[in-house]
């Protein structure tokens, strides 16, 4: 693995005095010791008194509660926090709770917590929402109760439908029950009624097939992933490297692995097992530096509890049976929130923790920091701590972080390093780069990169692609209004011999039609229809609800008659919006003559969504989803 050291400057110095981090390290403390009391079962008695003595607040609480080791443990602290005088709940503990007795499978003592919650007898604590309610019977495995918890929430919802992770919540309810049909049923619905299935969607949907014996299907669906524009997580390619490695195919293995290290991955803990394997069947180059990545760094050391008293008993080889080990209690989102304003006290405070660092905890908290400029000041300092180098995979971390923020001119220094250092990045983190000066609203800057693209990664890119890049170039483009530029880079891909797919297209349309760009529209329909692409009808619902929502509803009502003319059935939820456009800009006639036309009453939404899932590519996954129903 290629590393690298890096000089920076910083954005500018804050000089007010701070303790964040140093409470951050007296809290860390305090749950360590709590980690190792419950990790060594020790008494009720001997429990209660140590929480008594401890200065406890709700983070400690809550942090001591999630790593206890075992739900009873957990739960045995719970009951000792009632006799702890000094101590009351607050909503980060009551979360804490719930979510424990969740999974050691108390509906009923859950079920009377939320009420309880509700009904306001913790004091000022917010109620529970329906989301955090389905996630807690779900972990308990209550599939009535969550049906139950998510049709009341969607009666409250008065026609509207909920957000895609409340249908993965049941599906993977589904899954765990081994019900089948309906795991897949509730995956058409959420089809059907207009929710973007995501990344943790698909990887429900990868597992289900691979307990059913259907790898092959799996990775089938993940090689679609990319086209969809749907990241792929470590998670997914653990679960595929597993079970391949479960049938001994370890070439397909090998491939997967190349893959994630194309995307840029660090591999997780749950894949030793299959590397080992891999790396005893002789695959030994590929597998040396992912797993180097994966184990414990030697470097951190352990904390110890001894449940002798006996000082002069710790030596002895029978005391050293009885004493507990742990890693460190460690949190990222906490120390990153720490360190939010970069103050020196702090900064000498995280200094003098002497934290073992590596690869995988710097990435974590560059993805933790909430601005890019606390990020970079830390990406800078961490360069010249003992022991750690920069990598391409924290380098990656730090480059999406500034694209995002629109910190162009760092990402270009970022890049002309690593140029010069021979590392190059992975084809996913350039697409990020571009798709994230989108939301900056850089367009030039993502030019540079898209142009840069063969430097940046090392070699030609394959032609799907460049299909992905020229999309996020399009996408990010139309977002910056540079409709000029969009329209240059559309030619320049059709001239290359790349068609763009059909959600490009309607990706572009509907934000012209946004700004009310009619000739453009136009246009962009003439060259779909030059590709020998017929638009779907998501494309032309697309355009509809567009220009409706920029008040242009006579624009819409002839991309509505263009769409009956195409022989497509307009769906209900589309139509109702153009006669209510029709209506408030006093069109009644027409209003009337698009009321008396047939919609597909059946569908609440068209399937497809802009830039990313054509109404093909759900079709498909539709298709291969339904191989769990096949014997």
């Amino acid at each position: 693995m290629k590393r690298f050291c890096l000089e920076v400057n910083n954005f500018g110095t804050i000089t007010r005095d701070s303790n964040k981090v140093s409470l951050y390290f007296e809290r860390a403390k305090i749950i360590d010791s709590i980690r190792l009391c419950l990790h060594s079962n020790v008494s009720q008695a001997s429990l209660v008194s140590m929480l008594s003595n401890a200065r406890l607040d709700s983070f400690v609480v809550a942090a001591a509660l999630r790593s206890a080791p075992s739900p009873a443990s957990a739960l045995s602290m719970v009951e000792g926090l009632k006799q702890v005088k000094q101590f009351s709940h607050s909503q980060l503990t009551l979360r804490a709770v719930a979510k424990i007795l969740a999974r050691s499978g108390q509906t009923r003592r859950l079920g009377a917590l939320i009420d309880a919650i509700n009904a306001g007898r913790f004091g000022n604590i917010r109620p529970v929402g329906c989301m955090d309610c389905m996630r807690w019977y779900a972990d308990a495995g209550d599939l009535d109760a969550v049906l139950r918890v998510w049709d009341e929430w969607r009666r409250t919802l008065d026609g509207a439908r909920p957000c895609a992770e409340s249908y993965n919540v049941v599906m993977e309810v589904y899954v765990d029950k081994g019900m089948d049909e309906d795991a897949v049923k509730v995956f058409y619905r959420m089809v059907d009624e207009g929710a973007l299935p995501n990344c943790r969607t698909y990887t429900i949907v990868m597992r289900h097939l691979i307990e059913q014996g259907k790898a092959d299907h799996a990775m089938e669906l993940f090689r679609l992933l990319s086209r969809m524009r749907i990241k792929r997580t470590v998670k997914q390619y653990s679960m595929l490297v597993d079970a391949f490695s479960g049938i001994d195919d370890l070439n397909s293995v090998k491939v997967l692995l190349d893959e994630m290290r194309a995307d840029g991955i660090l591999p997780g803990r749950a894949m030793a097992s299959s590397l080992r394997r891999m790396k005893e069947a002789g695959y030994v180059e590929e597998t040396e530096e992912l797993v180097g990545e994966m184990m414990l760094d030697e470097r951190v050391t352990s904390i110890s509890y001894s449940m002798d008293s006996d000082e002069d008993d710790i030596d002895d080889k029978d005391g050293e049976k009885d004493r507990v080990f742990l890693k460190p209690w460690l949190d990222p989102a906490a120390l990153a929130q720490a360190l939010r304003d970069w103050d020196p006290n702090d900064v000498a405070t995280l200094k003098g923790a002497n934290l073992t660092w590596t690869s995988r905890l710097v990435c974590k908290l560059i993805r933790s920091f909430k601005s890019a400029e606390t990020a970079w000041k830390f990406f800078g300092w961490v360069a010249h701590q003992p022991g750690f180098v920069h990598d391409v995979y924290t380098a990656s971390r730090m480059i999406a972080k500034l694209a995002r923020d629109g910190h162009a001119e760092l990402v270009d220094r970022l890049l002309s390093k690593l140029d010069r250092e021979g590392i190059r990045l992975s084809f996913t983190t350039v697409r990020l780069v571009i798709d994230f000066y989108g939301l900056s609203k850089n367009g030039v800057a993502a030019l540079t990169v898209f142009r840069n693209v063969e430097t940046i990664c090392g070699g030609p890119v394959t032609k799907p692609g460049r299909l992905i890049l020229y999309s996020s170039l399009l996408r990010t483009l139309s977002k910056c209004e540079m409709t000029t530029e969009a329209l240059n880079a559309l030619e320049e891909m059709i001239l290359s011999g790349i068609s763009p797919d059909l959600q490009t297209f309607a990706g572009m349309m509907h934000d012209c039609a946004v700004r009310g760009d009619i000739k453009t529209v136009q246009r962009l329909f003439g060259i779909v229809r030059q590709s020998g692409i017929e638009p779907d009808g998501y494309t032309y619902a697309s355009v509809i609800r567009a220009y409706c929502k920029s008040e242009r509803a006579s624009l819409a009502l002839r991309v509505w008659e263009d769409m009956r003319g195409s022989g497509l059935m307009p769906d209900l939820a589309t139509k109702e919006l153009l006669v209510k456009s029709l209506w408030k800009e006093g069109k009644l006639r027409e209003a009337a003559r698009v009321e008396e036309t047939g919609s597909d009453a059946a569908a609440a939404a068209v399937a497809g969504h802009l830039y990313t899932v054509s109404a093909a590519d759900l079709a498909r996954v539709c298709r291969i989803y339904s191989a769990t129903r096949q014997p």
